[in-house]
């Protein structure tokens, strides 16, 4: 009788360190863990290296406002003030509005003194305002007639001002149309903002403010 006692001990102490040893997992369906998750320990952060906010940082995570960057001219710096922002972590929505450009009716160059006054006096006589030309160096010197928003503009008043007698006039680009592009944040916290503007990355040159009210209704619908 005591061997059938010791040989059921023994049957049953290797049958537990048989499932104790999650080899009859599959078998049995009970998991020798108990259905702990010691892969979730390995994986935890480490709590002793997590700061708690300050009452101040809390308050400033609550506020909320827009803020927008801009006026920034062209792709260029379109491009990387987004990368810029990208990396405070910050999403941005792109405001445009096509700028046109300058073009001017001028005189040829006029680099003889004498011929230039009398330019200057038949334009006084004609009661013609008239300027010196300036932003385009290869060009000067030279008067400026009239300043117009198109080339098309400028090519029409050249032609009314030949019929009137006034020869050898150009029609030059004084500056180019261009797109201007505005950044807007319109939900940025206290200490985000707060980042931004102590920030010295040159893609935010054109400097953060306040959004205006259009940009701020445009923000808020979106």
């Amino acid at each position: 009788m005591m061997r059938v006692v010791v040989i059921v001990l023994l049957a049953v102490n290797a049958l537990f360190f048989i499932w104790s040893r999650g080899w009859l997992d599959a078998v049995t369906g009970l998991p020798a863990d108990g259905g702990r998750e010691p892969q979730r320990v390995a994986g935890q952060q480490h709590p002793e290296r997590i700061t708690p906010l300050a009452a101040s940082s809390v308050a400033a995570l609550a506020q909320k406002s827009c803020l927008e960057l801009g006026p920034l001219d062209g792709d260029a710096a379109l491009a990387a003030a987004q990368a810029a922002l990208k990396a405070a972590g910050a999403d941005a929505q792109v405001r445009s509005s096509e700028q046109p450009g300058v073009w001017v009716v001028a005189t040829i160059k006029l680099a003889d003194p004498d011929f230039r006054a009398r330019k200057e006096a038949t334009y006084k006589q004609m009661r013609i305002a008239y300027e010196p030309l300036e932003g385009l160096p290869a060009e000067q010197p030279a008067f400026v007639l009239s300043r117009h928003a198109s080339q098309a503009e400028a090519n029409a008043d050249a032609a009314a001002l030949d019929k009137r007698g006034l020869k050898g006039l150009r029609v030059l680009a004084l500056k180019p149309a261009q797109t201007r592009n505005t950044l807007v944040i319109p939900q940025a916290d206290g200490l985000l903002a707060g980042r931004l503007k102590a920030s010295k990355d040159a893609a935010f040159a054109a400097g953060f403010r306040a959004c205006s009210a259009a940009a701020g209704a445009s923000a808020a619908s979106s």
